[in-house]
């Protein structure tokens, strides 16, 4: 087992009716800022929950982060914290809207000239503004953790950010929820859940035992939670488990002394920029063909992965390793979604040569456990998706 430290300093506040202990966790002469998505939770009843725990409160309300939370918007956002002289902010949405938060966290309080710089130069941020989440939307587990990914659509880019500065305070987790999120969302969810475990845990074995454990447990949870979810009548044990194994997905817990790959969050990030597609569907679409690719180095990974998961047992190591490989396909089209790009737009012939330019430019000349995926390997994986 590798060498690491951990520590998160995240308060999770689970179950039902917890949006109430809100004002509880708040700084008491707080000037909120509350951030949110499309306007669902106007909806389905959280903005009630959340406005009435914040009633003794000064709150500023700025609503419209989008799906891939957009630079631009979250520049009115900025503009908002230093006007109104904001003192906490508070994310109510999903991944999205707490990614975005994260960005206005650390642009508030960044000194630098331009706050693009922070994604650009992939500034890591050590002390941000502080903020708490209320998560309506179990997937990225941002929640409980200190990275971000934001999109600026002016240049078609998407960039990851991040730093110890930038845990929630706290998250409330309550699995109700979950009964108004569209079936295409918590499809989505689970992919990503499952995708963010794969990509701690498919890599090569340092003998990490339990960190294997855990990681297989929370993709076995997924697979068995699956279908139910996918029901039209609401279930609350399995959305609480689903909403668990989404943040225990990545919250650094698993990811502690073992090598981790992120090609296909890299590689993917790139196809949302280009084309708007949903981040969990850009995973599904390269899982397969990065697997593929790097067999000879995921081989004894994979092979573990389809005897413990999928309880393969019959062929060699190679056998298994493919075996595994086609049951996550079979997995993310029984969630109902596409794993090629022409699936999802016409426009898909120079994917990969775009991509691999774009690699060299930004200098990631190998990425993955090994540093072995070139941007020419990355263009082989995307033309193998398409």
């Amino acid at each position: 087992m590798n060498n690491f430290d951990f520590q998160n300093p995240t308060k999770i506040i689970f179950g039902k009716d917890q949006i109430s202990k809100l004002s509880k966790e708040i700084p008491k002469n707080a000037k909120v800022l509350m951030l949110y998505g499309g306007g669902s939770i106007k909806k389905n009843g959280i903005y009630e929950q959340v406005t009435t725990a914040l009633s003794n409160f000064d709150v500023v309300e700025f609503g419209g982060i989008p799906a891939n939370p957009e630079y631009e918007v979250l520049i009115k956002a900025l503009k908002i914290i230093k006007e109104e002289k904001i003192t906490f902010l508070l994310a109510v949405g999903g991944g999205s809207v707490i990614d975005g938060t994260k960005f206005l966290a650390s642009a508030a309080l960044y000194g630098g000239l331009d706050p693009w710089n922070i994604l650009v130069n992939n500034e890591r941020t050590f002390k941000g503004m502080p903020f708490g989440t209320v998560l309506t939307l179990p997937a990225t587990g941002s929640e409980m953790n200190s990275g971000a990914v934001i999109t600026r659509a002016e240049t078609k880019e998407k960039f990851a950010m991040g730093g110890p500065g930038l845990f929630p305070q706290f998250s409330i987790l309550d699995p109700q929820v979950v009964k108004s999120i569209p079936k295409r969302q918590i499809a989505n969810g689970l992919a990503d859940a499952f995708t963010h475990v794969m990509e701690q845990y498919m890599t090569y074995s340092v003998d990490a035992k339990l960190q294997d454990r855990f990681a297989e447990s929370i993709m076995q949870t997924l697979v068995e939670i699956a279908p139910t979810m996918l029901k039209d009548e609401f279930d609350y044990n399995a959305s609480s488990n689903f909403m668990w194994s989404c943040t225990m997905a990545l919250n650094g817990l698993i990811q502690k002394g073992v090598p981790s790959d992120w090609a296909i969050h890299m590689i993917g990030h790139e196809l949302t920029a280009l084309y708007g597609i949903d981040h969990a569907r850009t995973l599904a679409i390269i899982t397969k063909s990065h697997y593929t690719v790097n067999l000879e180095d995921k081989q004894e990974k994979l092979a573990q992965y389809a005897e413990r998961v999928w309880n393969v047992t019959e062929g060699n190591l190679q056998e298994k390793a493919l075996a595994g490989i086609e049951k996550t396909t079979q997995f993310f089209h029984s969630l109902g979604i596409d794993t090629k790009l022409s699936d999802y737009t016409k426009d898909y012939k120079g994917t990969a040569e775009i991509i691999s330019k774009r690699f060299e430019k930004r200098g990631w000349k190998g990425i993955g456990e090994k540093g072995k995926v070139t941007p020419e390997l990355v263009e082989k994986i995307v033309t193998m998706s398409y």
